[in-house]
C-alpha cells in the first residue's frame, strides 16, 4: 500500500508561483512513475504533468507546458510541481499518483495510488 500526501497548494494572484510536494509513504518510491491531475468541480480530471521513476523523462499537457516542471527526489520519496505564470484556469484540486506500469502516464487509468489533493486558486 502506497500513501501519497499533497501540500504546497494555496490561494495566489495570477502570474504568481506555487511549487506544490507529494510525499510517497513506500520503500521502493523509485519504482514508480509520478504522475499529477487536477479537477474542478464538474469537470473531468485532467493530466498535468508526469515523470519516470528515475527522472529522465517528463510529460506535460500542452496547457502548462513552459510554466510548469515535474521533478522528482527519490532519497525524499518526494515528487515536486513547479508551477510558474500561473493562470485562473490553473484552479483546481491537484492530485499526486503514482503508477506501477510507466506506460500510458497521461491517463489516469494507468495509476495505482492517489493522494488526497491539494487545492490551487488563482485569482485574476
Amino acid at each position: 500500500q502506497v500513501q501519497l500526501v499533497e501540500s504546497g497548494g494555496g490561494l495566489v494572484q495570477a502570474g504568481d508561483s506555487l511549487r506544490l510536494s507529494c510525499a510517497a509513504s513506500v520503500l521502493t518510491f523509485s519504482g514508480y512513475a509520478m504522475g499529477w491531475f487536477r479537477q474542478t468541480p464538474g469537470k473531468e480530471r485532467e493530466f498535468v504533468a508526469a515523470i519516470s521513476w528515475s527522472g529522465a523523462r517528463t510529460l506535460y499537457a500542452d496547457s502548462v507546458k513552459g510554466r510548469f516542471t515535474i521533478s522528482r527526489d527519490n532519497a525524499k520519496n518526494t515528487v515536486y510541481l513547479q508551477m510558474n505564470s500561473l493562470k485562473p484556469e490553473d484552479t483546481a484540486n491537484y492530485y499526486c499518483a503514482a503508477s506501477r506500469l510507466h506506460i500510458d502516464l497521461r491517463s489516469g487509468a494507468r495509476y495505482d495510488y492517489w493522494g488526497q489533493g491539494t487545492q490551487v486558486t488563482v485569482s485574476s
